[in-house]
């Protein structure tokens, strides 16, 4: 695998775990919506997932990732179109598209 391949799948693994992290390892949406941080945090991590997708399907078209025009289409509805984001939207994202991390357990 090329080193830009690893980055780009190291890169989608560190932002989910990261959402773990912003989330305070539970998943409490009136936290959520009570957090403009965190909020943001979140956003910034479907983002760089998104990014991270849409390049490695550039350079590696091979590699199967389900869903990967849904996940390119949020992280250009939350650059672009940031002033009409859905936080319900968002939330369901976490809650059934990104995994769940060990440190929910």
């Amino acid at each position: 695998m090329s080193n830009k391949k690893a980055k780009y799948l190291h890169d989608i693994v560190e932002s989910i775990l990261s959402i773990d992290e912003h989330l305070r390892f539970e998943r409490n949406f009136s936290n959520f919506m009570q957090s403009k941080t965190m909020r943001r945090a979140v956003e910034r991590e479907l983002e760089i997932i998104g990014e991270a997708v849409s390049r490695l399907l550039k350079i590696a078209p091979e590699i199967s990732i389900s869903y990967a025009r849904i996940i390119v289409d949020l992280r250009n509805k939350v650059i672009h179109a940031y002033d009409s984001v859905d936080y319900n939207i968002i939330w369901k994202v976490i809650c059934k598209d990104i995994p769940v991390s060990l440190y929910f357990s």
